[in-house]
């Protein structure tokens, strides 16, 4: 769609931290045009000037967008919902977070990873509230983490790490978004997804336009093929299964059997401001817990 528009696309997969890297590393001549991330790396983007506010006028199909994906910065393109993926042949259904601590099946079968994860940060500080902390006191989920270590069935060192652990039957408990349960369904390994009673941490994915950006016509056009019905409805099938933000695409089947239009307005939005405050700090305790 892209190339139908008149420009090339090139995709360079890379962590959004690592992205924000590159950037800050290169003022004045940007290696990137346009980033695809979710609000905890905007919220850093922003704060450094690193991104520019988009003219809406220029999409046009920006008004098929749901109002809540219509962002300043950039359309909202999917929303990720993370919860726990577990293995129905090894476990029954984890009640919630705090049955992956609490509850025996899973000692043993959980494999845990850091918070240079946004979805291990944000299942992180929900497993922190539910044990009386806040986002300036962490101290509860870390005391959580410590006593538990000794069950852990396997620290992973990212996201890949977790589903291939999983995929060799290493491990059959891990914090996920619905996306990396339909991709293992796809890949024929037995998944489901679990919301935590306490409800799903998610976070919309936005495109954004880098500041100084080469082409800025190629992000927009970008953009607008990334929001069109057409490739929203392609990428909600498997083994993509994203969940749609323009109005006219409905759930697909695969995104329907994780989650409904209702428990994606309902459920939790972190505050990423308050975590990029604390998540440098976050990381450094979590990795020296784990390397004792």
């Amino acid at each position: 769609m892209v190339k139908d528009a008149g420009f090339d696309l090139t995709v360079a997969p890379s962590l959004a931290q690592d992205q924000i890297a590159r950037l800050m590393a290169s003022p004045g001549q940007p290696p990137y045009d346009a980033l695809l991330v979710s609000p905890g790396q905007s919220d850093i983007l922003i704060q450094e000037g690193l991104i520019e506010k988009i003219d809406p006028t220029r999409l046009k199909n920006w008004d098929k967008l749901s109002p809540a994906a219509q962002n300043a910065w950039g359309p909202y393109v999917t929303i990720e919902v993370n919860g726990i993926a577990y293995n129905p042949e090894v476990v029954d259904k984890p009640a919630g977070y705090k049955a992956l601590f609490e509850d025996p099946q899973c000692e043993g079968n959980l494999a845990l990873i850091g918070f240079g994860s946004n979805t291990a940060t944000m299942a992180y500080t929900e497993i922190n509230k539910a044990y009386g902390g806040t986002y300036d006191n962490m101290q509860p989920v870390f005391d959580l983490l410590e006593a538990y270590l000794p069950k852990i069935g396997a620290i992973a060192t990212s996201g890949s790490n977790q589903m291939t652990m999983y995929q060799q039957g290493e491990i059959a408990v891990f914090m996920a978004s619905t996306g990396n349960v339909a991709k293992l369904r796809e890949l024929g390994m037995p998944c489901e997804f679990a919301h935590p009673e306490t409800g799903s941490p998610s976070v919309p994915v936005a495109i954004h336009l880098v500041k100084g950006a080469s082409n800025p016509d190629g992000v927009y056009a970008y953009m607008d093929a990334a929001i069109d019905a057409a490739a929203q409805t392609q990428l909600a099938e498997p083994p993509t299964a994203m969940i749609p933000t323009n109005v006219d695409v409905p759930y697909s089947e695969v995104v329907s059997q994780f989650v409904t239009p209702e428990q994606v307005a309902n459920a939790v939005y972190p505050d990423w401001q308050a975590i990029n405050k604390h998540r440098a700090e976050w990381t450094e305790t979590f990795d020296r817990l784990v390397v004792r």
